[in-house]
């Protein structure tokens, strides 16, 4: 097969959460558990960061690689979802797996798929931990999808455990309270295994606090320890970070190439963790960790992170898409500069949609839009809910005319921001 059929044959025979939903969804590792016997266990053979949370994750995956990269560790990452290209979710230092190695790996496996009937996210996993072992990687930094504790991933063993923070996405299959949410993603907490918690939230602590006493597992709580703010001083394409331990400064220009604000806790987390990972006889240093956070879009190629498109007029797409994300994202935008606000936006159809659009400003122009996916919500019943919301503005029928009519009609000193959904940015950058 090629590798646009192969692509093309995993997203038919394969159910796709991204695509389709709750019907993709798996409530058990069996299918995984078969597949880590079929491939004979190929992340034993390499060492495992794992990182959970509900918002963050990536972002702090993609920072602990790319410290790990700088400091000469062969690199293995897996995150999800893509955004352009499917080999996206699997990286060795820096480099997406080949199309040749996907292709290799389907043909070879077919007959194991189809006996397991896996879902698309539990094949991609065996992927990647298959693809990290024949490119005899150092350490994998192993992103979770949905949850933790019946998440594919979770069958690591890893060096540290980190979770970034809790908040409401994805309630239907992991509860509705943060407590329930909490216990979930504290399935990731391994026997012994320290785990970080990057941000302290009353409501979870003591839930993260309970599960790690009883797995013996030492618990940090990143932000009590570290404190991070923005140096007023700005270099053109990065942010400029003050980091501060038990308030003596230890980094006074720590240059990040992430520029949303909200990644000064990311940035936290991934400090936090790094310092555990030498503790544990990883070597990194300083140097490491300066080239690792200036370097992290280079070496890891993040993108859709208070990702500038344009600058005339200013053209912002985050992938931002639940509560608590999407408050940091309008935070920001309050805080910059512009004549008239453009608001690009589309979500999935099983969002709560009384949650986000309360949060949106009522003085922005919108062009409501769904991306090209079943899963995508009807604009034109975006756009009946989101006039409930005293939100105003036109439905378009593709991401790119929605994009289109938003650049045709805004000033050089307006803002246009795209998002909602992560396959809406997907579209745009």
């Amino acid at each position: 097969m090629s590798y646009k059929k192969t692509i093309q044959y995993l997203f038919s025979q394969l159910p796709m959460y991204q695509r389709q939903g709750k019907a993709a969804y798996k409530s058990d590792l069996e299918n995984t558990l078969a597949l880590d016997t079929h491939f004979a266990h190929p992340h034993r053979k390499f060492k495992t960061i794992h990182v959970a949370g509900t918002n963050g994750k990536g972002s702090t995956s993609h920072l602990l690689a790319s410290v790990l990269q700088e400091s000469g560790y062969r690199v293995g990452l897996y995150t999800s979802p893509h955004l352009r290209d499917f080999r996206e979710r699997v990286r060795v230092d820096g480099k997406m797996i080949t199309e040749k190695a996907v292709v290799k790996f389907v043909e070879e496996n077919k007959k194991i798929f189809e006996q397991i009937r896996p879902s698309f996210f539990e094949m991609t996993v065996a992927m990647a931990f298959d693809y990290f072992a024949s490119e005899e990687v150092d350490v994998a930094v192993v992103e979770v999808g949905m949850g933790g504790r019946l998440d594919s991933t979770n069958i690591i063993l890893p060096e540290i455990s980190v979770i970034t923070n809790i908040g409401f996405d994805h309630t239907d299959f992991l509860g509705n309270t943060y407590q329930k949410i909490a216990e979930e993603k504290a399935g990731i907490i391994k026997p012994k295994t320290p785990v970080i918690i990057g941000e302290t939230q009353e409501a979870t602590r003591q839930v993260f606090e309970t599960i790690a006493r009883h797995r013996n597992a030492p618990i940090i709580f990143a932000d009590k320890d570290y404190k991070i703010e923005i140096n007023k001083t700005k270099n053109k394409g990065f942010q400029s970070l003050l980091v501060k331990k038990n308030n003596d400064v230890i980094i006074k220009n720590l240059e990040i190439a992430l520029l949303g604000n909200y990644q000064i806790k990311n940035a936290v987390t991934a400090i936090c963790a790094i310092e555990i990972l030498q503790k544990k006889g990883f070597v990194v240093n300083k140097n490491n960790i300066l080239s690792g956070f200036r370097n992290v879009i280079k070496n890891t190629e993040l993108a859709g992170r208070w990702q500038m498109l344009a600058n005339k007029p200013l053209t912002i797409a985050d992938t931002g898409h639940n509560k608590e994300g999407l408050t940091q994202i309008l935070t920001q935008i309050k805080q910059t500069q512009f004549t008239n606000l453009h608001i690009v936006i589309g979500v999935v159809n099983d969002k709560q949609l009384s949650t986000i659009l309360p949060l949106l400003p009522t003085n922005a122009k919108y062009y409501f839009t769904r991306a090209s996916i079943p899963r995508a919500l009807n604009e034109k019943i975006l756009v009946a809910e989101a006039s409930r919301f005293g939100l105003v503005g036109k439905s378009y029928s593709t991401v790119s005319e929605a994009f289109e009519a938003a650049k045709n009609t805004a000033t050089p000193d307006d803002m246009i921001f795209v998002g909602g959904s992560t396959f809406v940015v997907a579209e745009v950058v």
